[in-house]
């Protein structure tokens, strides 16, 4: 289960969360860097290192943020750096900051890199394809592991095979740190901690906002979902081999809704949401019932998709999808010609700036359970409450499955809370 180290928006503090450690992990001679950013010159990779960027400029004294980027080529490392000097003012990113060159097909350079750094936020996706050498090279050298994939099947591969690994070196290894799938989990958390009495179920209904330009989604988002689709019974074969026994029901159980409904909750019709959100709500909610003998919260998402028109082009189009991701001459179609088959909302360059400052998003959840002194064993759910994650602004850029933002730059709201 990850826990969060920083939660700043306008409705939360820390302590909605917990405590936080109030000093950084030293830096040593051997390991000279916090944090090592691995596939900086990507996509995803650049923005996350401006924002490493800016926190590292405001971080003082014993606290100071060192830190490096890490990839394939100097040059395009260095155009990052030069980039992020650039758009934050900051000339010293030029010269100050190391460059690392390691490659995922060497394990050696993975090895030396993970040797240098407290931390590795691995960058490079799809996760199904790069992610497990960075991931077994940070367990074997001793670096904690983080990444921003949305992909499940990636996520609960590397838990089964590399936790027990992961806890005899004390290692970390925590995945989809962006937008998938922080909002979620730690919306769950909060709706939960506001709720007074037994919180039993939820639902989640994310809608997306953009501009007059619209909105766009990044070429690795969609490969990922082509090659997820493809293996998707491979996921369950999976899920199998943990040996899990189902979690209690507590209070009414939760029915998930069809393939295509309308929703009254946000006035639209929508889909249930096809990232891992769902997997890691449940692997963390497992996780407390399990090691803290906390009631488990049933958990259903959704996604908006507007109205009756956009429903006729996502059927249309999602067969389409559905058919070609079953063959490798498909694959290969739906991966060349990404903007096409995605009707445009997919591309191999991504959002322009524009399109990332006007875009966000609104995740509403929709809670029910029991009030403080009733017995959830003993008739329906007599309590509610509706909270709400916002994201939005120039920190909401896209990556895998699609998003990722800053944990500083996300508000957690509640909205309403009664009693029946």
């Amino acid at each position: 289960m990850r826990g969060p180290n920083d939660i700043t928006g306008n409705n939360v503090t820390r302590n909605d969360f917990g405590s936080v450690p109030q000093t950084m992990e030293a830096v040593t001679s051997d390991r000279p860097y916090h944090i090592i950013i691995f596939g900086a010159s990507g996509f995803t990779g650049k923005f996350v290192a401006e924002e490493v960027a800016r926190y590292a400029a405001e971080s003082t004294g014993n606290d100071h943020l060192t830190w490096a980027v890490a990839g394939r080529s100097r040059p395009r490392l260095e155009g990052v750096l030069k980039q992020a000097a650039d758009r934050l003012a900051m000339p010293e990113l030029r010269t100050d900051i190391d460059i690392i060159i390691a490659d995922v097909s060497n394990k050696e350079s993975l090895a030396i890199m993970c040797q240098q750094g407290l931390v590795v936020l691995n960058c490079v996706g799809p996760y199904r394809f790069y992610g497990e050498p960075v991931v077994a090279a940070c367990v074997e050298n001793g670096a904690h592991y983080i990444d921003i994939c949305g992909e499940p099947q990636f996520l609960e591969c590397m838990q089964l095979q590399y936790h027990a690994k992961a806890l005899d070196r004390g290692v970390y290894v925590i995945g989809s740190c962006g937008f998938d799938s922080i909002p979620a989990d730690l919306g769950i958390i909060y709706t939960h901690t506001h709720f007074k009495g037994t919180l039993t179920a939820v639902e989640s209904f994310l809608t997306i906002s953009s501009g007059p330009q619209g909105t766009c989604g990044h070429v690795a988002t969609w490969q990922s979902a082509v090659h997820g689709f493809a293996d998707s019974s491979s996921l369950r074969q999976l899920r199998r081999k943990f040996g899990y026994k189902p979690l209690p029901v507590v209070g009414s159980k939760v029915r998930p809704r069809g393939s295509v409904f309308f929703s009254k909750e946000i006035m639209q019709y929508a889909i249930p949401f096809m990232g891992s959100d769902p997997s890691v709500v449940k692997r963390t909610q497992r996780f407390l019932f399990e090691e803290e003998h906390r009631s488990p919260i049933q958990y259903c998402a959704y996604v908006g998709v507007g109205g009756l028109l956009s429903v006729v082009k996502l059927v249309c189009g999602g067969l389409l999808f559905w058919i070609m991701v079953k063959f490798s001459l498909g694959r290969k179609l739906l991966t060349m010609f990404p903007r096409f088959f995605s009707f445009g909302l997919f591309s191999k360059a991504g959002p322009t700036m524009k399109q990332i400052e006007d875009t966000c998003f609104s995740i509403v959840f929709f809670g029910e359970g029991y009030s403080e002194g009733t017995d959830p064993s003993q008739g329906q759910p007599n309590a509610k409450i509706c909270t709400q994650v916002l994201g939005a602004g120039e920190e909401f850029t896209h990556q895998e499955a699609p998003f990722t933002t800053p944990v500083s730059s996300i508000a957690f709201i509640t909205t309403a809370s009664s009693s029946l």
